[in-house]
């Protein structure tokens, strides 16, 4: 059992980061790195915190890991310094806890009993331990290739190499299944490559894992976009199943700004991605902030990224626009009550090292310079409302216009869904109104045979529930060739997440 009075001994700590100087001179990780024993203590005193609840909302589906990760179990077992069991227990749940160690906003935490009350110290650091207990077990090579004892003999092709692709590969290449993963881009990972930049997690972290995943027997083709390069004839002849994996990666743009037309004007993932292929080697990025004014429309994850991404590349000053109120620091429990997602202001590493934020404004319009690039912007104040059908309108309230120098305009105002393939075209799958890949209770799509998962089926999400539907994709695919399938499987297709939106 924990122990039940250890959040009353040991308060709250959060990761040390290294010097914002030392940081914006590399792309490493912006946490600094513990000795072994100085990392063992701090960790176990962090899981110590842990109640064991009888109720355990860290990981119900609806409040907290739709993975179903049994944290009460590792938090105790890293407590008490068992590191190679915590590592079993926490792999059990979650195929890459060192993915979401690093990215997941952490719902489980929002969801911890000891969240309730700011009295009880704050949730226990859940996303911390999750990261040690994988990095430790890494390190110590207690993470083993699992190559399947048997063959099925049937083929499985899954499309996509970003974390809900790679979770059912692994889950069922362990099932006996021969899998190969296509991946139209260069490399491996998907979003995790070329979307998260290297300063959240280093791409080695990423690349032991795909190690891994060839030595169990997954096969992996790159430069490859099914529907084009390999005909969906050639797809059905050769596999007996096909996971649809492929991201929801349409972004969302706004052509009604004025000056949208202008250089210097993009979508957030036309930044990200070149400036990750820089810090992949591929030579200096073709979208650069160095010495420019830049302005990020979006509040979120996306833009924090490019916003740690441009003071990297020497911006010479960066403003994030979003058009919604400032978030309160503590839980609106009227709003959003315990164990829900809180709606709070989250501040990132990023937002230290520089930059400014302002919110309840819109721009008004770009305007270029005689050679049609963007040089100012025009913001007014607005207020977000809804009409009488629950639609949002963005609306001025103010007549005054501020106009702000910039060279650089980056859109990280989310994604409208998956993007138009001949493969879906030559499937017969057709999107729904929201962008996504729709499918059946067993995760089905209207072409037989053909399954989906991850955000091509439920919209731009978090990594954890990627990793979810992947591992429950698995379980249907497994169960389509063979009849049954032991293969767990913690998400079901029209689950949705009340913990995020």
């Amino acid at each position: 059992m924990a122990d039940p009075q250890g959040f009353l001994k040991h308060s709250r700590t959060e990761p040390a980061k290294r010097p914002v100087d030392e940081r914006l001179g590399d792309w490493q990780e912006v946490y600094a790195a513990l000795s072994p024993e100085r990392r063992d203590a701090e960790v176990r005193t962090q899981a110590a915190r842990c109640m064991d609840c009888g109720i355990p909302f860290c990981h119900s589906e609806t409040a907290g890991c739709p993975l179903g990760n049994l944290i009460p179990e590792w938090n105790d077992l890293v407590r008490r310094g068992q590191w190679t069991e915590a590592g079993e227990r926490l792999h059990a749940t979650n195929n890459f806890p060192e993915f979401t160690g690093r990215l997941c906003p952490a719902p489980c935490e929002a969801g911890c009993v000891l969240a309730v009350s700011p009295l009880a110290g704050g949730a226990v650091a859940i996303k911390r331990v999750e990261q040690s207990i994988a990095d430790v077990n890494w390190e110590n090579g207690a993470v083993p290739a699992q190559p399947a004892t048997i063959s099925t003999g049937k083929r499985v092709a899954v499309v996509g190499s970003g974390p809900a692709g790679l979770a059912a590969a692994q889950q069922l290449t362990r099932a006996g299944h021969d899998v190969t993963v296509f991946e139209r881009d260069d490399r491996l990972g998907g979003l995790l490559r070329y979307g998260i930049p290297e300063f959240k997690m280093e791409k080695r972290v990423l690349d032991r894992r795909l190690a891994q995943m060839r030595a169990e027997g997954t096969g992996f083709v790159t430069g490859c976009e099914v529907g084009v390069d390999l005909t969906v004839e050639q797809l059905r002849a050769d596999y007996d199943a096909v996971v649809l994996a492929v991201g929801a990666l349409r972004g969302r743009d706004a052509p009604e700004i004025v000056g949208r037309e202008l250089a210097g004007v993009h979508l957030a993932m036309e930044h990200l991605v070149p400036a990750n292929r820089e810090t992949e080697g591929d030579g200096p990025t073709s979208i650069s902030a160095e010495g420019r004014h830049v302005v990020i429309i979006g509040g979120g994850d996306t833009g924090a990224d490019c916003l740690g991404t441009a003071h990297r590349q020497g911006a010479a000053s960066v403003l994030q626009l979003d058009q919604y109120p400032k978030p309160p620091t503590v839980r609106d429990d009227a709003r959003s009550p315990w164990p829900t997602w809180p709606l709070i202001l989250r501040d990132y590493p990023a937002h230290e090292e520089g930059g400014e934020r302002r919110y309840e404004v819109a721009v008004e319009r770009f305007i270029g310079d005689d050679s049609g690039h963007v040089r100012e912007i025009e913001l007014r104040r607005v207020k977000v409302q809804r009409d009488e059908h629950g639609v949002r309108k963005v609306v001025p309230v103010s007549s005054e216009v501020d106009r702000l120098p910039c060279d650089l305009v980056l859109l990280a105002i989310g994604f409208e869904g998956v993007e138009r393939m001949p493969l879906l075209d030559e499937l017969g799958i057709s999107l729904s109104g929201r962008g996504t890949i729709g499918c059946g209770s067993d995760w089905e799509t209207s072409a037989p045979g053909v399954f989906v998962c991850g955000d091509a089926h439920r919209g731009a999400s978090l990594v954890v529930w990627a990793i979810a539907e992947g591992r429950s994709v698995a379980n249907a695919v497994d169960s389509y060739l063979t009849g049954g399938s032991t293969l767990p499987s913690p998400v079901h297709p029209t689950a949705l997440p009340l913990a995020v939106v």
